[in-house]
């Protein structure tokens, strides 16, 4: 791994926040600075929360190994066009979507690069990451990317068609378990309950039901074991049915794909 590499982040948003306050908990890392040029109070409220170094990243890059690129996807053509010109032994990595390592190639030619799509758990160390590596990755770089993922959970290596396939299932599908709840909280409130009491309810049921399906239960069998026959539980289903519950779900990811992809271009 590389001695104690430091970090700099381009972009200061909560993704990245969700990443440097894990990283500020290994003692593999050295320092990390945040750059973002737009919003000065931000930083300023980052460097006094997590202790990390601010400055204008074009000034700072020759000190740092690792930079990781946390800003929208359409800021980064402008950035990688700057960056070319400053970047010398460093490992870019980005977590915009959309941004695979073939477009960090294209404009950093000969550099090690990565990209990571994390998910909005990664706030609480729990987040599902997907991740592909450049051409240019070596052993040393890998460790240093595991330990960035290790910080926000828990990652799978995928190629990068996969990645822009995946994104919606692991990215964008917590917003659909957010809908979800809320829906399922309004339906509770409408038996009398107070939003607070419908609220951990759901939440309650939602995360039993997600820690059966992390101790290795299969979906389709915890379903079965919750559904008689002919049943009350049955009944929801054949509902969900009808309405083609499950073709309404991949209707979701086709457009959240779709729309990932233009916002690439």
């Amino acid at each position: 791994m590389l001695k104690k590499p430091n970090i700099l982040f381009i972009g200061a948003g909560r993704m990245a926040e969700a990443i440097f306050s894990g990283l500020k908990q290994s003692d593999t890392i050295g320092k990390i600075t945040i750059s973002n040029q737009s919003d000065q109070t931000r930083l300023t409220h980052l460097k006094e929360t997590y202790n990390v170094e601010t400055g204008i990243w074009q000034e700072v890059i020759s000190t740092h190994d690792v930079v990781i690129l946390a800003m929208p996807p359409a800021a980064h053509p402008n950035v990688l066009k700057e960056l070319s010109s400053k970047v010398t032994d460093h490992f870019v990595i980005t977590v915009a979507a959309g941004i695979g390592p073939s477009i960090l190639e294209a404009s950093l030619p000969g550099v090690p690069t990565a990209w990571i799509m994390p998910n909005t758990a990664a706030d609480i160390g729990e987040s599902m990451s997907l991740f592909a590596c450049g051409s240019e990755v070596k052993e040393e770089h890998r460790e240093v990317l595991q330990t960035i993922l290790d910080a926000i959970g828990e990652s799978e290596e995928l190629s990068e068609e996969q990645i822009h396939d995946l994104t919606a299932v692991t990215g964008s599908a917590p917003a659909f378990v957010y809908q979800f709840a809320e829906a399922l909280e309004k339906s509770a409130q409408s038996y009398g309950l107070s939003s607070e009491v419908a609220r951990k309810l759901v939440m309650q049921m939602i995360f039993g039901s997600a820690s059966m399906l992390k101790d290795g239960r299969k979906a389709g069998d915890l379903r079965d074991q919750v559904t008689t026959p002919g049943g009350a539980t049955a009944a929801g289903l054949d509902v969900l049915e009808n309405a083609e519950f499950s073709q309404l779900l991949h209707k979701a990811v086709l457009a959240v794909n779709h729309k990932a992809s233009e916002q690439a271009k």
